[in-house]
């Protein structure tokens, strides 16, 4: 091949490559290479062609072969940067930069522009890499050419600043040159700066100071550059706040820093740099305050200065704060492990800091003494570098090893340090210490004193010198003066060691006895370390016992608000002392609680919070307090009584006095112990005679006295223990005589030893004379009223048993005497007045001017005032004054309700002047509360009304005897009477009266027989003869068997007591007796009633399906069976029915029985919508046709207006009755009203009744009316949880109608109303539906779950039916939204399953057709049970409808056209028009 035909093909190659043929040109260049291997021209070209080609390798080794043959030749070159620039190749970060020098080399003659832009490229790339040096010394050269070209300043500029860019990032770790180009490079950049001063220029020396600070060999260079900076921009803090930190870290805070510092502060006042060197400064000057306060101000503006934080530790240890110190010092520690250090220079400097932080965080370690700081400080003394060459470290390891108890440790290390430093201070001072801690104080004193030789200015070793002057022998401690001496030099020395002044405290409070310089020495000490509890203490106690309660308040308060939860016991412990003194005692129940959180254990905080609650009236919380404190001590007497004197006030006499007994048990003598127990006793049997069982009250009292005796023996000038020995004798004077038998110490009595028995007149007698003692001893208005009324008891108990009259006169006038003193004592107490008008009333005296008169002072001394009232009402009823007396007992009345002797007052009114009234006042008196005037009043009219055989018909006797259980309470009340007044035969006569009308025929006997032994001695024979014949009669009464009316009346009991036991027994006794059909109806019905009762629900329908089939005949059992069917087998609605049409066909008079029949249609769900010949509504009119009277009746009306209302909705016809409800409801309050029912059935059938036509309101959308018709009934009665969910349902309405997401707050107060209707199995079904309409559904799915579960609990089968629905719709629902989850169509199944368990439920089939439908709308199974549905007999009209709308999509699916034919029929045979709408859009698709 020709050279011609060489130039041909390289320039076809050339014209290929032009027009992008490359693969071409490749063949025109191997073409020319088979000829010329070593053409130039042809290997760039194949390299130009491979590298458009992508064939990055053969145009790398086209390009390098060119190069090789040429090598000062351009294009292969450029080829190859170009291919490494495009291309990442292997090659291109070892090989690129060799390129671009080649470059470099070839254009510096040629063409300076391309060599410049390659020298940037080339930059860029060292830059990547890393190679700061190579970018530095480049960049130079291309700087160096461009100022060789004649470029202009502001083109050098950029060029120097962008050097400055490429260097600063990393300037710690470049070499020297490297650095001092980078810093040439700002310098030049600075210089060549046009504008001077300016945000660029400022920004340009912020960098440069910022880079110099990095090097810390350019000090000077820094301090410079920062002086310039400062000189030309004045008011930028920068360059001061570099200098001023770079002076601090260096350590060289000159006079002339802390002027930068200064000034810096001028500029900013919160400049850290400022405030640290300040704080600094006032370091050196032992300013400390002013230093730890710059320090920290400062360090939280820079918070990585080391030499700031340990100067402030430094500060903190001068001022005795370790804890603080610790802290710092670690701040400082970490920030130095943080920083690292490259470069020996800065390694030693970093590790000299560490060193000082190390060593001071040590002696902090030290201070704190305990043995975990000495422990740390051992660790850290270890982490010093060479620590054991420096005899002041070891001398701090020896102090930690002394701290934490291991003295031979210690003493090893100071000998060492003796032998080898004799001659330091320390060393000596540690040989003291050492001594001191082995209570070797003559050893401590001299080596202490050898130290002070040493170097007399250390305040530490005056004060442990005065420590060991304080703790040495006794004639030392006799006189304290030397260590006062020591403790005075150390606290000049020392200003701020706070523990020397607690020891000057201690010497002037212990010694001198100079309370006022004591407390100002612990005031100070606490300033200083306001930790020591000790100084806080003592302060606190010398300001409370010199009256200065201010100063002790503002310590305990200032300590308290410091103190984080568990500290400062101490503090709050007095604080809280001083408030329960103060009387402040919620504010003493908080501190001493927040003292027991400091020590829980500290059973004297615990009796003091004891103390307060007590205080403030919280017994319970108060006896919590005093029993943790006996367990915590149970040596404490005074915790265990304190229990027990709670208990007592808390009525807990029981346990009580098994508290009180512990203590005897310990100590015998225990007075107030012995006073508790008898004072527990006498109140149980005040208990005792309330409740009407004396012989527990003679017990009681006898024990009382005895406790009271005992106490008596060891503290005889105690007024109160007489006074109280007193009211226990004076106590039973309302009990018989017969009863009264006390055994009573002879040491009471004036007799040595031995008991002594006494009736109830010796034992008043006796009470009067420990009143007496109790005068003697202490005079007081309240005992000489207690006197005269002993004197007064004493005065009736003769007249009772018709003792001597000269006595009783002496009696009652010194009655009237001691009375008389009690009011002249204290002529403003009530209680003293009304005594004295009782005794001036009695008939012994009969001063009824004298009574009348204190009455009224009574009442004129306390206006609320019942009993004097009533008293000045009896006056009046005595002297046959009745208005008056009426007025009186009135005016009581309205004083005090609850107050029974008005009333039995009133009683004796009305039965003297003839009222109606008068039985009723006498029973309303026995319900307040048991009297004997009152139970005698109420049994005499009972016995009356009972007599009068006449009367058995009349609305009287109904209402008084029959439905007010007049019998049993008058027997009850009687049995009570005759317990305490035996000796009134008409009372047992009653009493056996009434008990024969109760069938207690054995009690009738004994009453009887009681009433003639009374009446064997009386002159009235007629009442004998008549107790005769009472008796008489019940003896024969008792031969005959039990009546079927009482067993009847047995068996009613025991169900209103659902006492099941009971009933059952009854029942059986009573199966016994009956033989005749005519009770067939009554055992029927006692029988189902007791299966109801056990919760047998089937046997209850089947006891009355046995009743139906023996008296087909009676409509009674058969209107009985359609009433237990729909109310507990509602699944047999069927029967229900049928049965009561059987009863109404009997009896056409039955209203009732069409009332069931009603009831058991609407179970079944028949309404006009369904069956026209079924309808509940008319039914249940017929119903009210006949029995207009009856609420429940208009009730049934109401459920089926609403049924079919309801049903009018869902077919979206308009309903018909929505107007009814309001006046149905009012039908049914006024039949509740106009009749007499039990209360429970009343309640239960208006709650039902509001709760229908609310929900009838709420169905018709008036939802005003609704919740109008709530809140009027609540008003009238706010606690109805049901009437109240009845509100929330209807407020409720609008919100879910709106579809807007409910807030929480709406949704927790739901929750909460249907919480407090936790047994209502509709409330949670509506919070479901709730839950539901705000896509909560796994919240819904737990209600009904609930609702479920309350329905199984109550047996009620259509609850259990409805949640079981309602939970499967749910699911099926979720189902529909096409949400993949197994769990909901499981749900589905298994609800159905389950309801279709309880029933036959058409729903549950069609909720499973629909599921199969979802699933797999196409499949064999869909269809079958679509069909099942639609033409199986026994669906509902509505769900056949809805299963045939299915079943024709699914057909439609198949292109079934013959079974579609099929169904259409079916769906015109129905009238289903909305199958037939489906099918006809389905047809036209």
């Amino acid at each position: 091949m020709s050279s011609k035909e060489v130039k041909t093909a390289l320039k076809s190659a050339r014209d290929a490559i032009r027009n992008k043929e490359y693969k071409e040109a490749l063949k025109h260049c191997k073409t020319v290479l088979k000829q010329e291997k070593n053409n130039y021209n042809a290997w760039v070209f194949i390299g130009v062609a491979a590298a458009e080609l992508e064939q990055p390798d053969q145009a790398q080794s086209a390009y390098k072969k060119a190069a090789e043959l040429e090598p000062d030749q351009l294009l292969a070159w450029q080829g190859l940067a170009n291919l490494y620039e495009k291309y990442n190749h292997i090659n291109a970060k070892d090989d690129l930069p060799g390129v671009y020098q080649k470059l470099l080399d070839l254009y510096e003659s040629v063409d300076k522009q391309k060599w410049c832009d390659v020298c940037k490229k080339l930059v860029d790339l060292y830059y990547q890499e890393k190679k700061h040096l190579e970018v530095a010394r480049t960049w130079h050269k291309l700087i160096k050419t461009r100022q060789e070209e004649g470029a202009d300043n502001q083109e050098l500029h950029q060029l120097w600043r962008k050097l400055t860019q490429f260097l600063a990032e990393s300037t710690e770790d470049q070499n020297n040159e490297t650095q001092q180009l980078l810093l040439t490079a700002f310098e030049n950049a600075l210089g060549l700066s046009d504008k001077i001063p300016s945000e660029d220029h400022q920004v340009l020396y912020r960098h440069f100071i910022q880079s110099l600070s990095k090097l810390p060999h350019e000090t000077a260079r820094l301090k410079k550059a920062c002086e310039e900076m400062i000189n030309i921009y004045p008011t930028v803090q920068y360059p001061l706040e570099v200098l001023c930190l770079h002076l601090i870290e260096s350590g060289n805070l000159t006079d002339e820093g802390q002027q930068y510092c200064c000034r810096l502060v001028e500029m900013d006042s919160k400049s850290g740099p400022g405030l640290i060197g300040l704080g600094i400064k006032a370091l050196q000057n032992k300013k400390y305050e002013d230093a730890v306060r710059n320090l920290t101000e400062g360090l939280k503006e820079s918070p990585v200065c080391t030499s700031g934080w340990y100067h402030l530790a430094e500060a903190q240890v001068k001022m005795h704060r370790p804890k603080e110190a610790i802290l710092s010092c670690s701040q400082a520690l970490k920030i130095i492990d943080n920083l690292g250090a490259s470069g020996d220079r800065l390694y030693r400097d970093r590790l000299y800091q560490r060193n000082l932080c190390l060593r001071l965080k040590a002696e902090a370690l030290i201070k704190l003494s305990d043995n975990d700081s000495s422990e740390e400080a051992i660790r850290t003394l270890d982490q010093i570098s060479d620590a054991d060459n420096i005899p002041e470290l070891l001398v701090l390891k020896s102090l930690a090893y002394r701290n934490k108890g291991s003295l031979d440790e210690a003493t090893k290390i100071m000998e060492d340090l003796l032998s080898s430093y004799p001659e330091l201070a320390e060393v000596h001072a540690l040989e003291a210490l050492i001594h001191f801690t082995k209570k070797d104080y003559l050893q401590a004193e001299k080596c202490f004193q050898t130290a002070l030789e040493k170097d007399t200015e250390v305040a530490e070793y005056h004060y442990q010198l005065g420590l060991t002057y304080w703790f040495m022998g006794e004639e030392t401690r006799k006189d304290k003066t030397k260590a006062l001496t020591h403790f005075l030099k150390a606290a000049r020395l020392d200003t701020y060691m706070g523990k020397v002044f607690c020891y000057l405290g201690h010497y002037y409070r212990d010694v001198v006895g100079d309370k006022n310089r004591a407390r100002g020495c612990y005031r100070k000490a606490f300033e200083l370390d306001d930790t020591d509890a000790e100084s806080g203490a003592a302060a606190v106690d010398l300001s409370v016992e010199l009256e200065d309660m201010e100063t002790a308040l503002a310590i305990l308060t200032t300590v308290t608000q410091k103190a984080s939860a568990g500290t400062a016991k101490w503090a709050w412990l007095r604080r809280g002392l001083y408030y329960l003194k103060a009387g402040q005692h919620s504010q003493a129940v908080a501190d001493l609680q927040a003292a027991l959180r400091a020590d829980p254990k500290d059973f004297n905080c615990w009796e003091s919070l004891g103390e307060a609650y007590l205080s403030r009236g919280g017994y319970t919380t108060a006896l919590k307090s005093f029993t943790k404190a006996s367990e915590l001590n149970p040596e404490s007497t005074y915790s265990v009584f304190k229990v027990a004197a709670i208990q007592q006030i808390l009525g807990k006499y029981k346990e009580a006095v098994a508290q009180y007994q512990m203590i005897i048990k310990k100590t015998e003598d225990y007075v107030p112990a012995l006073k508790g127990l008898g004072e527990c006793h006498l109140m149980m049997a005040k208990e005792a005679l309330v409740d009407y069982l004396d012989g527990k009250a003679v017990d009681y009292i006898e024990k009382a006295l005895e406790y009271f005796t005992c106490a008596l023996q060891h503290r005889a000038d105690v007024s109160c223990l007489w006074k109280l020995a007193g009211d226990a004798c004076t106590c039973l004077y309302a009990v018989s005589p017969s009863k009264v038998n006390v055994h009573v110490l002879g040491v009471l009595l004036g007799q040595k030893e031995g008991k002594q028995v006494l009736k109830k007149n010796e034992l008043l007698h006796l009470g009067g004379r420990c009143y007496g003692r109790a005068l003697k001893l202490m005079s007081t208005s309240h005992t000489w009223c207690d006197l005269g009324i002993n004197y007064y008891r004493q005065a009736k108990h003769l007249a009772e048993t018709g003792s001597n009259m000269n006595d009783l006169k002496e009696l009652l006038e010194k009655s009237l005497h001691c009375l008389k003193k009690a009011v002249r004592l204290d002529s403003n107490n009530h209680l003293y007045w009304n005594a004295l008008g009782v005794v001036a009333c009695y008939s012994g005296i009969g001063n009824y001017a004298l009574a009348q008169h204190c009455f009224i002072k009574s009442i004129q001394s306390e206006q609320i005032n019942a009993v004097a009232w009533t008293n000045l009402g009896v006056l009046y009823l005595t002297n046959e004054n009745i208005e008056q007396a009426h007025e009186a007992f009135k005016m009581a009345q309205s004083l005090d309700p609850s107050y029974l002797m008005c009333w039995i007052g009133q009683a004796l009114i009305a039965e003297a002047v003839g009222s109606y009234d008068t039985m009723d006042l006498f029973r309303h008196t026995t319900e307040l509360n048991m009297h004997t005037e009152g139970a005698l009043g109420y049994a005499y009219w009972v016995c009356t009304t009972l007599q009068d055989k006449s009367n058995r018909e009349t609305e009287l006797y109904q209402y008084n005897i029959l439905q007010m259980n007049a019998i049993p309470a008058a027997q009850v009340v009687l049995n009570k009477y005759v317990e305490r007044i035996q000796n009134y035969a008409p009372a047992f006569t009653m009493l056996g009266y009434l008990n024969e009308h109760l069938q207690l025929k054995k009690e009738a006997a004994n009453a009887y027989q009681r009433a003639i032994v009374l009446l064997q001695s009386a002159e009235d024979q007629d009442t004998y003869n008549v107790a005769m014949r009472n008796y008489g009669r019940l003896l024969c009464s008792i031969l005959k068997e039990p009546t079927t009316e009482s067993l009847q009346a047995l068996c009613a009991l025991g169900l209103a007591m659902q006492d099941a036991t009971l009933s059952k027994a009854a029942l059986n006794e009573l199966l016994k007796h009956t033989k005749h059909k005519d009770s067939n109806y009554q055992r029927c019905l006692l029988t189902s009633a007791i299966y109801a009762l056990q919760g047998r629900s089937v046997a209850v329908q089947k006891q009355v399906s046995k009743a139906v089939h023996s008296n087909p005949g009676d409509p009674a059992v058969w209107s009985l069976l359609s009433r237990v069917v729909a109310q507990y087998a509602q699944r047999n609605a069927k029967g229900g029915v049928v049965a009561g049409n059987v009863a109404h066909i009997l009896d056409s008079n039955h209203g009732k029985a069409l009332l069931y029949t009603a009831v058991n249609q609407l179970a079944m769900g028949s309404s006009s919508g369904e069956d026209e010949k079924n309808i509940a509504l008319k039914t249940i009119q017929k119903a009210a046709l006949l029995s207009p009277g009856d609420p429940a009746v208009w009730a049934g009306l109401m459920a089926a207006c609403h049924a079919d209302d309801k049903l009018a909705l869902v077919n979206k016809t308009q309903p018909k009755r929505i107007d009814l409800y309001l006046a149905l409801l009012s039908a049914i309050s006024a039949s509740i009203k106009d009749k007499k029912f039990f209360e429970n059935y009343n309640q239960s059938l208006e709650k039902w009744s509001l709760s229908q036509a609310v929900t009838g309101l709420i169905d018709t959308g008036r939802i005003s009316e609704a919740e109008t018709l709530c809140t009027k009934n609540l008003k009238s009665n706010p606690d109805q949880p049901a009437v109240i969910l009845l509100l929330r349902q209807v407020q409720c309405k609008p919100l879910l109608e709106s579809q807007k997401p409910l807030p929480d707050a709406v949704l927790e107060e739901l929750q909460k109303t249907v919480m407090s209707n936790s047994t209502s199995v509709p409330a949670w079904q509506w919070l479901a539906h709730v839950y539901q309409s705000q896509g909560m559904m796994r919240a819904a799915e737990m209600c009904y779950r609930k609702s479920l579960q309350v329905a199984s609990q109550q047996g009620s089968w259509s609850g259990k039916l409805s949640s079981l629905l309602r939970l499967a719709l749910l699911a099926l629902k979720v189902c529909m939204a096409n949400i993949s989850n197994d769990h909901w169509p499981s749900l589905v199944q298994e609800a159905t399953t389950e309801a279709l368990k309880l029933c036959f439920c058409p729903l549950a089939v069609l909720l499973q057709a629909l599921l199969q439908f979802k699933r797999k709308m196409g499949a064999r199974e869909t269809r079958r049970l679509l069909e099942r549905v639609v033409y199986q007999p026994g669906y509902p009209k509505s769900i056949a409808s809805t299963a045939r709308w299915y079943l024709l999509r699914h057909l439609y699916a198949k292109d079934d056209y013959e079974l579609i034919d099929v169904l259409v029929n079916n769906a015109k045979t129905h009238g289903d028009t909305r199958a037939l709408e489906l099918n006809q859009r389905l047809s036209s698709q």
